[in-house]
This record gives structure tokens, C-alpha cells and sequence, in this order.
């Protein structure tokens, strides 16, 4: 990873941004491709990373990859022809958003993944472990229930790291608790209103048989819970998910929500940009090119810890 980096001239504007072309006004310009601004908790990424250069005195070009990892690999594409000084990604998928990490380096831009990975290893890496995660939601949902029950799993994007590595920690716990059986697991792609659909169908489907319910983000365990709630089930239903976003910790701190997970997107926004600029500016002195973030689990006991 430690290699000297070898940055193109901007070429031209491609109407990404509105100045029109990457170091006009003399700043350092990394480019920024993110997973989905429909996400809170990644909005919350980006808005940091806006503050982090704006204190480095380093431009920004944030673009929206929509969930799709084609329009990812295609603004990668953009950012090497403008001629950025470096490249910060928030992959949509593990293995379609690898090509994107391979182009920027052939071109010899450092390329630094946030909160999410890929196949391919880039140059730096900042985020969390995504096991972990789960690993606390599910020891949190087994001690609730006793080491017994049945539990329902909502995936986020299929193929996205989180997803995976969240799905796979989720069977490695509850190999520990034969009495803890999973009903039914799909795909709510990260999105609250879907996840509330898919909730009302397993209500539907498994009514009263229902103990748990664990979701890999915050937007698909707020959807989770309130088709709960409108279903009169919440009392009876543990639900855990990940991420704390505003609306999570204020339904903790209601005792709606049982818990949620603190990923530290501030911390992850600030650190990835930081990254970006000590690879643009001392490549061959940086000696840490992964950092991990620990989650946290929240509760209502320790809430306000949290609460802005």
C-alpha cells in the first residue's frame, strides 16, 4: 500500500460538481462515491467528511451511487478523467464495486473504502467490523430471551459486506443456543418502508409465533417495529438493530426500541478523509492503512450517552 501515487492533471469537467473541474482553485480534490444518500446513517458519513475537509482545506466531489454498482464503477470512471488527487468509496457491493477499487489504482489514485469493503483490497480502509455488530445485537437478543425462541432476520443489501458478514456472525451465534430458531430471513435492502411490508407479511405468516425480531440496520428495525406496534405484537416481540441514527436512539430511549448498535459514522466520515489526505500528501509515511471502529450496544440504560 506504501507506493508513491501518481496523479493525472484534470482534464475536464464532466458537470458532476458546479466549479466545473477538479484543483481549479488549487485545493486537493478527492472524489466520493457513496452506497446511498436515501440512507441516514450514510448521510451521516458524508456530512462528516464535508466538515473533515472543510478543516483540511480539501475539496469534495460527493456523488450518489443509488444502491447500484455499475453507476459506482462509472463515477470512479469520472473522478480518474477529472483527475482527483484521491478517491474515497462507500461500495455498494463486495464483489460488483471491486472494479471500481482496481481502476483507480491502475490510474494511480490511492483509493480508501469507508464503512464498507470490497474484494479487492484498496489502499486504506476505514469503517468497523461488521461481525461484531451482529455479535452483540444477537448475545443482546438471546440473553432477552433466555437462550430460547423464534427469531426473524432482515438482511440489508444482498452481496453488500455488512450484509454478508452480519449474516454470517448471525449464524455463528446462534449456534450457541439450540433453543434460538431463525423463522424466516430476507432481504429488506436497508429500507424502512420496505422492511415494514416485509414485516406485515411475516406477522401474517407466523402471528404469535414470533419472539424476536433482529434487523442489520436501524431504517429496517424502526419499519420492523412499527408494523409491530400497529399489529398490537411489540410487548410480546424483542426487535435489536444497528447503526443508532437519530430515530433509533429516541425509540430506545422510549423503551419501543430494545437496542440498537452504535456504528460511529462521524468517526468513520472524519477518519476515511483524513486517510485520503495523508496518502495525497505523505504516501510513503502512512502506518496504518485499516482502521477499525468498535460498535457499542445501546440500551436504554445507557442512551443518553448517545443523544446529541
Amino acid at each position: 500500500m506504501k507506493q508513491k501515487f501518481l496523479v493525472g492533471l484534470a482534464l475536464f469537467g464532466l458537470g458532476l460538481w458546479s466549479c466545473g473541474g477538479a484543483n481549479q482553485d488549487g485545493k486537493k480534490v478527492i472524489g466520493v462515491s457513496m452506497l446511498s444518500l436515501q440512507s441516514e446513517f450514510v448521510v451521516n458519513v458524508k456530512d462528516a467528511m464535508e466538515d473533515a475537509a472543510d478543516e483540511q482545506g480539501v475539496r469534495l466531489i460527493v456523488n450518489d451511487a443509488q444502491r447500484e454498482a455499475v453507476r459506482q464503477v462509472q463515477q470512479i470512471e469520472s473522478f480518474i478523467s477529472q483527475g482527483v488527487d484521491a478517491i474515497i468509496l462507500n461500495p455498494a457491493e463486495m464483489e460488483a464495486s471491486s472494479p471500481a477499487v482496481r481502476k483507480a489504482q491502475e490510474a494511480g489514485i490511492p483509493i480508501i473504502n469507508v464503512n464498507s469493503e470490497t474484494a479487492v483490497e484498496p489502499d486504506g480502509f476505514v469503517g468497523s467490523r461488521d461481525e461484531e455488530s451482529a455479535e452483540i445485537a444477537l448475545e443482546h437478543i438471546a440473553t432477552l430471551l433466555g437462550g430460547k425462541g423464534n427469531l426473524l432476520v432482515m438482511h440489508g443489501y444482498m452481496g453488500q459486506a455488512a450484509q454478508l458478514k452480519r449474516a454470517a456472525a448471525t449464524k455463528t451465534v446462534l449456534a450457541k443456543y439450540p433453543e434460538m430458531t431463525i423463522l424466516a430471513e430476507q432481504t429488506a435492502e436497508w429500507d424502512r418502508a420496505k422492511a415494514m411490508s416485509l414485516m406485515e407479511n411475516w406477522i401474517q405468516s407466523y402471528g404469535n409465533k414470533i419472539n424476536a425480531v433482529f434487523a442489520q440496520n436501524d431504517e429496517m428495525g424502526m419499519g420492523a417495529l412499527q408494523a409491530l406496534e400497529q399489529a398490537g405484537l411489540k410487548e410480546q416481540v424483542v426487535v435489536v438493530s444497528i447503526d443508532a441514527i437519530a430515530d433509533a436512539l429516541q425509540a430506545v430511549k422510549a423503551g419501543r426500541l430494545d437496542a440498537t448498535v452504535y456504528q460511529d459514522a462521524k468517526a468513520q466520515g472524519r477518519q476515511a478523509v483524513q486517510m485520503a489526505v495523508d496518502f495525497i500528501n505523505r504516501p510513503d509515511s502512512i502506518a496504518e492503512t485499516n482502521v477499525f471502529i468498535p460498535f457499542q450496544l445501546v440500551t436504554q440504560e445507557n442512551v443518553e450517552e448517545f443523544l446529541n
